[in-house]
């Protein structure tokens, strides 16, 4: 039998996978922490979470492709929640943000064309571009007192077949905000080379106020209509502390647009409000203006999900619900955040050896740790202690020094494993 080039993936369990098998298949006990499932991470929903699913009109079967008016409208309340004026013709409804982006790269890109994506970053890129016979091209974050684009090899990244760049607002893993210098650079360089820009915003909601003895307050930053992050500083708490967590306001969205661009936002449930079961995403379009070619990018997006029609209609009736009360998880969410990385911080202070870089949003750390050997081994040794958590090439990081771990995990599991972490890695020197 013959099958498509581009599933052609080695799907053997890996080493790692089959370590971790092994160990909870013989009942002995892991501190996880690379669990970044909400659903499973001990929080509480409402008793009446489900009760939007049985609406009388989730049985009216009402194809829409670019998804129902309001479900869209309650999206672009979203928006106007962190100061974006947004028409619900500019959304469209998908099932997932995976799915948008391989919606994205079916728009925007023929067989073979090249998409610009961040490195550190997210590795579920890998299998999608393939799926969509798109070529995927790194373009590095570098890290000087902070993660950061680099401009100029960024712009090496760049040949006549590319099409599209890729910004992760935070990053996944680095937690890095886009700043208003690197979105004016990224607006300049779609300028000049004819590209669109896709921004991944899920982790948009979760800002970080603990930035390395200091607290991390967006600034608010208009460009040409642009509005995007930059980063003010103000001391911590007494004696070098982090401070507690400030009462942050809504984070600044590339949904205001970047001024001759195409610009296309993805995120979703599975993030905002804590509920990746549920499975409803959404692209907002914001460019490169509102005449006729604007028009025309909704025109072929609305093809492509009319093509599919994956969105269901109890999900699209419950989402404004789901939506509206969001702050009940992204309170708890953002409080376990907090709260475990002060316990990181705290359990680091022991070893000076670990180095735990700046984060600005989301939930995941990055560490950097003694290359003393190959991140995959040291992962190993720390599962046969009990831990479990990411080697940093997992993201796009160098095979040896870097580890990734989720804040997400219930407390008492962090606190130990955090434990475990610096004890291992303290005997290891």
């Amino acid at each position: 039998m013959r099958f498509s080039s581009r599933t052609a993936w080695n799907t053997e369990e890996s080493d790692l996978a089959r370590a971790h098998r092994l160990r909870r298949e013989a009942g002995l006990s892991i501190a996880d922490l690379t669990a970044s499932n909400p659903t499973r991470c001990g929080f509480t929903y409402p008793a009446d979470l489900l009760a939007p699913l049985t609406a009388p009109a989730a049985l009216d079967y009402d194809p829409q492709p670019r998804g129902h008016l309001r479900a869209r409208q309650a999206v672009a309340a979203y928006y106007a929640s962190h100061g974006v004026s947004l028409d619900p013709s500019q959304i469209l409804l998908t099932t997932s943000t995976s799915e948008a982006y391989s919606f994205l790269f079916r728009l925007l890109c023929d067989p073979g064309a090249d998409v610009l994506v961040p490195h550190p970053g997210y590795p579920l890129f890998d299998f999608l571009a393939a799926l969509d016979d798109v070529r995927l091209v790194p373009f590095p974050l570098v890290f000087d007192h902070g993660w950061q684009i680099d401009p100029e090899a960024l712009r090496r990244a760049i040949t006549p077949r590319t099409r599209a760049i890729v910004v992760i607002h935070p990053n996944n893993p680095t937690g890095h905000f886009t700043k208003a210098w690197e979105a004016a650079e990224l607006a300049r360089l779609c300028r000049e080379f004819d590209l669109a820009l896709i921004v991944d915003e899920v982790f948009l909601d979760y800002p970080l106020a603990a930035l390395n003895g200091h607290d991390f307050e967006p600034a608010l930053s208009s460009s040409k209509g642009a509005v995007t992050a930059e980063t003010s500083l103000r001391p911590s708490g007494p004696e070098g502390r982090l401070s507690e967590p400030a009462n942050l306001g809504p984070v600044p969205t590339f949904a205001a647009g970047l001024d001759g661009v195409p610009v296309f936002v993805v995120s979703g449930l599975s993030k905002i409000a804590g509920l990746p079961q549920m499975k409803a995403a959404w692209i907002v379009s914001t460019g490169p203006d509102r005449n006729q070619a604007a028009k025309q990018i909704m025109d072929r997006l609305e093809v492509i999900a009319d093509t599919f029609l994956s969105m269901n209609a109890p999900i699209q009736c419950a989402l404004p619900a789901w939506l509206d009360s969001r702050s009940v998880m992204q309170r708890q969410i953002r409080a376990r955040v907090a709260a475990n990385l002060s316990t990181l911080d705290r359990a680091l202070l022991q070893l000076p050896a670990i180095q735990r870089l700046p984060v600005e949003g989301g939930w995941y750390a990055v560490l950097r740790i003694p290359a003393l050997q190959p991140d995959e081994q040291t992962v190993l040794d720390l599962l046969d202690r009990g831990l479990w958590l990411h080697p940093g090439y997992f993201f796009g990081l160098p095979a040896s020094g870097w580890l990734v771990l989720s804040l997400l995990a219930p407390e008492a599991e962090f606190t130990r494993g955090a434990a475990l972490l610096v004890e291992e890695i303290g005997n290891s020197e």
